[in-house]
């Protein structure tokens, strides 16, 4: 399903319940400790697909163990994202030669709590949420606020391995079931010693409402938009 709004070149495996064949690799095993057995599926099941979408890229089995911030590591060479909630499980992946990152997102079609809408929505994104939900009131904006803020930030880290606060990314989503993130922070230097060009001011994504889910993606070109 979210193969819809992404390009080709980034590899797709998705799961809408917990795979009765998902193996935890030892290593990963090892990062499961204390999880209640509901977390450990849905961790089980999110690696599974990643080993999927990798061995699409030609890419043999290995663990996906967990970096800075519980940020994924993925194999030399390739970048990749992935989401969990209630019904859904997924993972991207794509050669780093194509793409410089991606982040994606999945949240449960409902409204967003008031009190978390409060503290991750800016004056600007509340304002235009009330005109969005005069024009199309069937999708529950809120949350998919919430969505975008969380691929904004999935892509942003591998980029520059610091810290974005949802109040650091001001997002436009539009009725065609695109968005904008323009960056406020003026920090845009990519990690130190990557070499990378700057991170670009304004990321570009898409969204999708379907059965029952939200799901956000974005995707950075290998060089920067202009």
């Amino acid at each position: 399903m979210i193969e819809k709004i992404l390009p080709s070149r980034v590899a797709v495996a998705e799961a809408f319940s917990d795979l009765p064949d998902a193996v935890l690799l030892p290593a990963e095993e090892a990062l499961t400790r204390g999880f209640v057995a509901k977390r450990r599926g849905e961790f089980a099941t999110a690696r599974h697909c990643a080993r999927l979408a990798l061995g699409s890229l030609g890419i043999p089995p290995v663990p996906i163990l967990k970096g800075a911030r519980g940020a994924p590591i993925w194999p030399e060479n390739t970048v990749g994202s992935l989401t969990h909630c209630t019904g859904y499980r997924a993972a991207v992946v794509a050669h780093r030669a194509d793409v410089r990152s991606v982040g994606i997102d999945a949240e449960c079609d409902a409204p967003l709590p008031a009190d978390v809408h409060g503290s991750i929505a800016l004056a600007t994104e509340q304002r235009r949420e009330r005109e969005l939900c005069l024009e199309r009131p069937e999708i529950n904006w809120d949350r998919l606020l919430f969505s975008a803020k969380e691929a904004v930030y999935k892509t942003w880290f591998p980029l520059t391995h610091r810290w974005l606060g949802f109040e650091e990314a001001d997002i436009e989503l539009c009725p065609d079931g695109s968005f904008t993130a323009e960056i406020l922070t003026s920090d845009l230097e990519p990690a130190a010693g990557t070499g990378a060009p700057a991170v670009p001011g304004v990321f570009s994504g898409r969204w999708l409402s379907e059965g029952g889910l939200l799901l956000t993606a974005i995707v950075v070109e290998d060089t920067p938009a202009p």
